[in-house]
């Protein structure tokens, strides 16, 4: 079964053809960057709720990925009954909101601040994700029906790339766009910075520190589920996509900076640019031209690169 890691470093064809039919470095260059910047775009509503919830709460979530998962899940049955992806996207975010609320108030509450039991009740829950994941909807791959209107390609400069996935690539930014004017412009978003900065400060100081903690886990439980079903018509939804792409969006926030929204944006770009260049040159050393970076970075700047001690 081919996964995401085949078909982003596969997309993208020339429109026109050089001497000999092959590409040229200035083509290649192009393609492997735009399926990077969209890879990367996916990566950001995986990684930045993530992140959130790493900020406010020091939650390891190991059931970050089974949001993701199971947002492409949901989202593939409700567009299936509906034919509306937009419904479908939306009501995979909020189904995965609604199931970040159940857990962090009915589990993970009652172990504040207490890091090696909550990361041990998400793996718990990550686990049970996916056998349910397997009872319900099987053991077989699933693509998501691209919407009608974004089908087919476009030409930039002198390759064809899907415009789906430019699509992807703008609703990322404007996701990042909108949580950068709630985090930095609202007085919900100043009291967030304030959860982030120093839990004990902002409670003596009359914050609800609990309700904001709730509030910012089901954020990122709603960004990841919606991320699934973005990412659905691209490399669809299968058992063990959950892990997969865990292990990546650690990377971004490790590389961003934990609690980073601007860390977690960047960081993404990085990572799908760097993954999808060392799949289209090295596929043998893919994974380590991924993860010596990171290492590296960590080694300098041990906070990321927009982190703070």
């Amino acid at each position: 079964m081919e996964t995401w890691r085949g078909r982003f470093s596969g997309a993208g064809r020339k429109g026109t053809k050089g001497q000999g039919g092959e590409k040229t470095l200035s083509e290649f260059l192009l393609v492997q960057t735009l399926n990077g910047i969209s890879f990367g775009a996916l990566l950001f509503l995986l990684a930045s709720g993530l992140s959130l919830i790493y900020g406010v709460m020091k939650i390891v979530n190991i059931a970050h990925g089974s949001y993701f998962m199971l947002g492409a899940y949901v989202g593939l049955s409700v567009i299936l009954r509906t034919k509306s992806f937009i419904l479908g996207a939306f009501a995979g975010g909020l189904a995965i909101g609604v199931l970040g609320l159940v857990m962090e108030r009915g589990f993970l509450r009652k172990f504040p601040l207490q890091p090696l039991p909550q990361m041990m009740i998400t793996l718990g829950f990550a686990l049970v994700f996916r056998d349910l994941a397997l009872l319900i909807w099987g053991g077989d791959p699933y693509m998501l029906p691209c919407p009608e209107f974004l089908k087919g390609s476009t030409q930039i400069y002198k390759v064809v790339f899907p415009v789906y996935r430019l699509f992807v690539i703008g609703v990322a930014a404007a996701v990042a766009i909108s949580l950068w004017i709630f985090n930095e412009r609202t007085l919900v978003g100043a009291k967030l910075r304030a959860a982030v900065d120093d839990h004990e400060m902002a409670g003596g100081v009359g914050l609800n520190v609990p309700l904001i903690s709730g509030c910012m886990f089901g954020l990122g439980a709603f960004l990841a589920g919606f991320g699934g079903v973005m990412g659905g018509p691209i490399f669809g939804v299968y058992p063990g996509l959950d892990f997969e792409l865990l292990s990546l969006a650690f990377v971004v926030v490790i590389v961003g900076g934990r609690g980073s929204l601007k860390g977690s944006a960047v960081g993404s770009i990085l990572v799908g640019l760097v993954d999808n260049f060392g799949k289209a040159l090295v596929p043998e050393l893919s994974y380590f031209t991924l993860f010596a970076p990171m290492a590296i970075v960590v080694a300098i700047k041990p906070t990321g690169l927009f982190g703070r001690a």
